[in-house]
């Protein structure tokens, strides 16, 4: 006789887990908080979740990776893949102050293991070098067809873009104010004009 589905990997259910991560960080974030926000029990988590906490931030950063794999599919398929990168920065201005004060969920890991857990450390850095390699790709056929004026090397300006990601998610806690963050936006994007 089947017990009842599992619902763990369910991606709403993953998202809410992914939400406490991402606002309280891996190490604050309890098994109470993620049990109360994927509406398990503690029995019901280690049966889907064999590895525990550690697995489902796994299954976390996952879920953003192909989250980015998705955007970067959609500027592939875009007739101006500068400006959808464009937008996607300028679109950190116009976030609330909720998303601000949590920055990235990706940067944070990698500030947050640091020294703590290599192989989380490991994981979100691969996750960035993907997107920041995506940057370097796009920058490099935009040179080529005549789309993008600044010719310097692509892999400088795709590590540029990947170092603003980094910085605008440190810089919007500290001034989450849309207007002077949306300038502060323009004046970096004019390297990718």
């Amino acid at each position: 006789m089947r017990g009842r589905p599992s619902t763990y990997d369910n991606q709403a259910v993953l998202e809410k887990a992914q939400q406490v991560f991402w606002t309280k960080g891996y190490t604050a974030t309890s098994l109470e908080d993620i049990l109360q926000a994927m509406g398990m029990g503690s029995g019901s988590f280690y049966n889907a979740f064999k590895g525990g906490k550690k697995e489902l931030f796994r299954k976390a950063l996952q879920q953003r990776r192909e989250a980015l794999k998705q955007f970067e599919r959609e500027a592939e398929q875009s007739d101006s893949p500068i400006a959808l990168i464009k937008d996607f920065f300028r679109s950190i201005a116009a976030a609330d102050d909720a998303t601000h004060l949590r920055g990235c969920i990706i940067a944070n890991t990698v500030t947050e293991m640091t020294g703590i857990d290599p192989e989380l450390e490991s994981e979100a850095v691969a996750i960035l070098k993907e997107v920041e390699q995506f940057y370097t790709r796009t920058i490099e056929k935009a040179q080529k067809n005549g789309t993008l004026k600044n010719q310097t090397d692509p892999v400088i300006l795709g590590r540029y873009l990947i170092t603003l990601w980094n910085g605008l998610n440190v810089t919007r806690r500290m001034y989450p104010d849309h207007e002077q963050l949306a300038r502060q936006i323009e004046m970096q994007l004019e390297i990718i004009s």
